[in-house]
Order: C-alpha cells, then structure tokens, then sequence
C-alpha cells in the first residue's frame, strides 16, 4: 500500500561519508518499491536524487548560535586555542548543532502540514541532528522512525571505539529520550540493535532492522587508475582505514602469500585505497614502495569509482577492528555482495557481517591472524586460477536481504 514517507536527512552527498551512502540507497528503494518519498536535508550545497522530490534546508543565518558558534571558530582558528570541549561540557552539544537543530526545527513544521504517514530521520555518522530535531514535536512521535547508522554516544561503542566526549552525560541523557519517544527505530543490523538495546532497553521494543541497501547504480564513466590490470587477481580494500583498523596483517598475510607462491608476482595485486590514519601510512608505504603487486592510495577516492572497481577485482576486502564484538554493518557490505565476488572476511568472531555470511563461510579471519589470511588468499587464489570464471560469491539469499523484496516485508509490517 502506497504510503506518504518524508525523510529528514542531514546530507544526500554520496561522497561524504558511508553513513549518506546508505541514507541514499534507502531513500532510492523505499521510492523504487512504490512510497511517495519526500526528502529535506540539510547538505548545504545544491544536490539531488534521481527521480525523488528533494528540498533543501535552509541555515538559519542570523541567531545567537550562529553568531557564537562562527564566533568560536574563528578564535580558534586564530589563537589555536580549542575552547569547545569546554563548552561542551556546560551545553552537551556544540552553538553549531543548536543553530543547526533550530534550522531543522523550522523545515519540520513545514513537514507536518504534508501529513506524512511516516517520518524517518537518518543520521550522517555519529550527528544525529534530524533526531534531536523532532524530539521537539511530540504530535508526531507516533508516525517518527528514527534511523540508527552506529552506536551512540562514543562511550557506548565497543572496544577499541569508545571513549568519552566532553558533555558525554547530556549526550547520553538526550538519546534516551530518542529511545523513549521514537514509535520505531531502526538499524542496519541485528547485532545493532541488540547492542544499543542493552543500553536503552526500550530500542528492543521498538527496533527493526533495514539492512544497508542496494540500490539500482547509473553506468559509471569513472576512468579506472592505470595500476588496476582486469585480468590479475586482485585484492581490494576500499574505505577508511581508521585508527583500529590496522592493515599490518593483510600486508604481512599477503607477502607471506608472495614469496609461497612466487608466480603470483605476475598476476595478482593488493589495492589499498581510501582515507588512512596517519599511523598505518608509514607502514603501508614501506610494504608498497618496492613493490610491484601493491598500490596504496590514502586519499578519498569517489564513490563511483569504488563501485565500478568492486565489480571488477577478483576479491573485495572488509576489514574490521580488533574486538570482541563488531556490531556494525559496514557500508559497503551491501555494494560488495552486489558485486558478487568473493569476501575476505577480516573481522572479530562476534560480527554482523560474519553472522550474515554464516558460520560456514571459509574465508574469514580475524584481523591479525597472518596465518590464516595466507591460508585465505592462497586458496583464493588458486580457486581463481582454476576456473576464473566462476570464482563468485553467488548469495542470493544476501542480495534478496539487502534490496527491496525484504524491505518490503519490513515496511508491510511497521506501516500495516
């Protein structure tokens, strides 16, 4: 049944960050699967989606937290004195995400006169700016999903993700009102909401799960970089590598995996390529500074281009901190199982990508274990050589998971 959905997004730039991505995708099958969808967001820079009526929302431009929050800014780009965990600490939030909250505020009144049957706010990364938004309006509470991308706070991220933001208590304290007052709230992941549900016991009430989608993609006409050779057997890491994603064992497992198999120094390459923290980069640069099988680019690199060369590779990587438990869904999980080439699982034991995949799943390992990844890449390899062909994931069960046929089922439910 055709349903009036208006989402209320702090960005719709697919390049900025994984967290849009997924917002997008969403947008783009809850359309594609016969929903009026509406979208106002907050990107502050004209953009839009295909075929979807999209409505900016405007900065309010002239307040006190503008004026503060510019105000700060400029001090301590001047002085480089960071004056805003101290303030913080008094307000819980920044002058920046009270002026913007208040700009949302005014595009949210518009948004009631529509009469929607469902408004969904959605989040870009740890900013939940759209949520704190429409806790101000509680004649609408029954008709709010709340869209739940990562833990929050930081304090309830799992090791080695946590630790404490100035105003942690404010923060703390304010999402559990969106735990209270959202009718639904949903999150990429079954481990999610389990996780989040411990600290607010009202999300396991409450929470459905939306996987990450995959969405119908234009052809691209990205230009693929002159190290990418089709015809070897490639290896891609695409993403952030943030500070407890270390990539020492993957470079490690795969030039133990070189000098077992010398022949592969022909055939076969490692691609690295995304945003680094500054501490890997040493390290993978003096993997890749005499080699010829491995190329590594620390920059962001545009998401058309990712996607064109996960289709591509021979093998797409996911690569996860060392935890005891990983309850994300990473972004890209959904584009990889489109591409329907073989995973290199590289995560803790407790994950949602390695629930997903089963326990049956052969290549997962966790994130330092060389051993195992050589293993991994070895038999992979050898898979490849053999039959090209029809080296495939083939999950058909994971593509139906994340696209429309089982978000239709979620929505049947939530809006019957």
């Amino acid at each position: 049944m055709k349903k009036k959905i208006i989402f209320i997004a702090e960005s719709i730039n697919v390049n900025d960050s994984s967290c849009t991505k997924c917002n997008v995708a969403l947008i783009q099958n809850m359309a594609s699967i016969g929903h009026e969808v509406i979208v106002y967001h907050y990107t502050r820079r004209p953009i839009h989606i295909d075929n979807i009526d999209c409505r900016p929302i405007k900065e309010i431009k002239w307040s006190v937290n503008y004026i503060l929050s510019k105000s700060q800014a400029v001090f301590q780009r001047t002085f480089e004195i960071y004056v805003h965990h101290f303030f913080e600490k008094i307000f819980g939030f920044s002058f920046t995400l009270f002026n913007d909250v208040n700009s949302i505020k005014r595009t949210i009144k518009e948004v009631i006169k529509l009469n929607p049957d469902l408004i969904v706010t959605v989040s870009k990364g740890t900013s939940f700016r759209p949520h704190y938004a429409m806790l101000s309006f509680p004649e609408v509470h029954h008709k709010w999903l709340a869209n739940i991308h990562d833990p929050y706070p930081f304090h309830f991220n799992p090791r080695p993700y946590n630790w404490v933001e100035s105003g942690y208590a404010k923060k703390e304290k304010w999402f559990g009102q969106v735990a209270e007052k959202a009718k639904y709230a949903s999150f990429p992941s079954q481990l999610l909401k389990e996780w989040m549900g411990s600290y607010f016991p009202n999300f396991l009430k409450s929470g459905v799960v939306i996987p990450h989608q995959i969405s119908e993609q234009k052809r691209s006409d990205a230009v693929l970089p002159d190290f990418f050779n089709a015809s070897k057997f490639n290896l891609l890491h695409a993403g952030v590598l943030m500070r407890p994603r270390s990539p020492k064992g993957l470079l490690e497992a795969y030039s133990l995996f070189l000098k077992n198999t010398p022949s592969a120094q022909n055939d076969s390459a490692l691609l690295l390529l995304g945003p680094v923290y500054e501490s890997h980069i040493g390290l993978m640069e003096d993997y890749a500074k005499d080699s010829t099988t491995i190329f590594v680019q620390p920059y962001h690199i545009p998401f058309d281009l990712i996607y064109k060369l996960q289709k591509q590779v021979s093998v797409n990587i996911i690569l996860e901190a060392k935890s005891e438990i990983s309850p994300f869904l990473p972004g890209k999980f959904p584009h990889c199982i489109d591409a329907n080439k073989p995973l290199l699982l590289l995560s803790p034991y407790y994950s949602e990508t390695k629930r997903l995949l089963g326990n049956d799943y052969e290549f997962w390992a966790e994130i330092d274990d060389v051993e195992a990844i050589t293993s991994h890449i070895q038999k992979m390899y050898t898979s490849w050589k053999n039959d090209k062909a029809n080296f495939l994931l083939n999950r058909k069960d994971l593509i139906d998971y994340c696209s429309e046929s089982h978000l239709i089922k979620v929505m049947d439910e939530l809006l019957s």
